[in-house]
């Protein structure tokens, strides 16, 4: 998205400098009031950094929260290694896997797979929502009860396809979990309102084919795909194994080598 589209704006005077900070270190104007060729908005506010859509019939807010919320709800009551997502992973008695989380965005299944006790490295290529990422990771720190879960995971802002190959053989993680943008069939006005905003800023994931290569190549034992329950799996090899849930799926790579 272009810089005249979008700008940083803070809520109270008081945050003023860490908005200017902020602005120059995204490359994006500061401003008191958004200007008319403005389609969305870094919101600085006392509570958190948000990221808001302008004009008519526009949803509301984006931001990352992991101690209250729906996030707050799964830490109570995911499920925890039951879950699909664990077993895709490969977490089982006696083996934690290290993750780098390769398309991290709000950093959801990565705040799920640190909370059953996984080292994850998180990968966005967008600096906005590596900020939205890194102001909820902050806010986390500050919850007794978050604080341990948000110590496991870790931030880079990069594309993921070439910064994986970048990678020594001490730095491979055990599993590359990938989940690339796609259309999103659901009721769950949460979610389209999150990919609506995510797509003004970053399009789609065209490039997932060369994601998966560059996974395969990196992961020490497996590569986890999540997909829409019905969507295809992405051009390449054919995964090992699917665990299917309701609306989404796990399309699982093991790694021979």
């Amino acid at each position: 998205m272009a810089n005249e589209k979008m700008a940083v704006m803070v809520t109270d005077a008081t945050l003023q400098p860490q908005g200017q900070v902020l602005a120059e270190s995204l490359s994006l104007p500061l401003v008191t009031e958004p200007p008319s060729s403005c389609e969305l908005l870094l919101q600085l506010t006392p509570e958190r950094l948000q990221l808001q859509q302008l004009g008519p019939d526009a949803p509301g807010p984006v931001y990352v929260d992991f101690v209250e919320g729906a996030m707050g709800h799964r830490r109570k009551f995911g499920g925890g290694r039951g879950q699909l997502v664990a077993k895709a992973v490969g977490i089982k008695k006696g083996f934690i896997p290290t993750i780098i989380d390769a398309t991290a965005g709000l950093g959801r299944d990565s705040f799920v797979l640190a909370q059953l006790e996984c080292q994850v490295r998180m990968v966005e290529r967008s600096p906005i929502v590596a900020a939205l990422l890194r102001d909820g990771m902050e806010r986390g720190r500050q919850d007794g009860e978050v604080a341990p879960i948000i110590e496991r995971m870790s931030l880079q802002v990069a594309d993921a396809k070439e910064w994986l190959l970048t990678l020594n053989e001490e730095q491979r993680p055990d599993v590359v979990y990938v989940d690339p943008m796609h259309p999103e069939r659901t009721k769950a006005a949460e979610v389209k309102k999150e990919m609506k905003i995510f797509r003004e800023l970053v399009g789609g994931d065209e490039d997932d084919a060369e994601l998966l290569h560059a996974a395969l190549r990196i992961a020490r034992k497996r590569v986890v795909v999540k997909r829409p329950r019905k969507a295809e799996a992405i051009k390449g090899p054919k995964p090992n194994l699917v665990y299917e849930g309701k609306s989404t799926r796990f399309d699982v790579y093991l790694i021979t080598q």
